[in-house]
């Protein structure tokens, strides 16, 4: 029921720790106002849930935003919502949920159902034996320019990985994710697709997404080498051959 979570105005992050809740990782999409891409439309950025009630939810996200920003969003177990920034945190913000009763008490139930969904170790995700949800979601590219920018990462696999981010580099672009060499293959409504120059040991691949990168990305030269250091292979050359 709704009753059982905290009612009341917004609250920090803190304090959402504090009260009734579900831990639980939803993906989905959110748009930031004036936020817009090179055609004058709304960007559309990957997110995912990792605390939920029926009044507020934390949300990782690559676009933080502002307090007080009003956001849209749509996540696939609880279809499309509203509401305004709270706070943030490093990566975080805090959405306070704009619903009617009735709509919390439905996800007050979508919640229930999820929670034993969880407890449940007979329902498991195909789909994740192919591809992997990160527990730690952010992670960092570097351009050719050397540039190196935060990111948020869809999904994993050992070929290539989802990304998010607040630019959306040309196909063709060779880049790393993390310590992970690849190209922008596609662009994605909320982000775009990488593929790795080579294949990723399944055992170490959330370990190399997660940390910063420190190898070489074919044609990138990153800041801190020095400018005369001109022995990078290109793209055939760090290739598997």
């Amino acid at each position: 029921m709704v009753r059982r979570y905290l009612r009341g105005f917004a609250v920090t992050v803190k304090d959402f720790l504090k009260q009734r809740a579900v831990n639980i990782v939803v993906g989905g999409n959110y748009e930031l106002p004036n936020w817009l891409d090179a055609q004058g439309r709304p960007r559309n950025f990957a997110c995912r849930t990792s605390r939920v009630s029926p009044f507020r939810m934390i949300v990782a996200a690559p676009v933080v935003g502002r307090v007080g920003d009003q956001i849209t969003s749509y996540f696939g177990d609880f279809g499309s919502l509203e509401g305004r920034i709270s706070d943030t945190t490093a990566g975080e913000f805090l959405l306070e949920l704009n619903m009617t009763g009735a709509m919390r008490q439905k996800m007050a139930d979508k919640l229930s159902w999820l929670e034993k969904k969880l407890k449940d170790a007979s329902v498991q995700d195909a789909r994740r034996q192919a591809r992997i949800i990160p527990a730690v979601p952010h992670s960092a590219l570097t351009l050719a320019d050397g540039s190196i920018h935060s990111c948020f990462i869809i999904d994993v696999s050992v070929s290539g990985a989802a990304v998010s981010a607040d630019l959306q580099p040309a196909i063709g672009t060779p880049l790393a994710v993390g310590a992970c060499i690849g190209r922008v293959v596609r662009h994605l409504p909320d982000g775009f697709a990488v593929q790795f120059v080579e294949p990723q040991n399944r055992a170490d691949l959330e370990r190399r997404i997660a940390r910063p990168p420190q190898l070489r990305v074919p044609g990138v030269r990153l800041a801190r080498e020095p400018a005369q250091d001109n022995a990078v292979p290109d793209a055939d050359e760090a290739g598997t051959g």
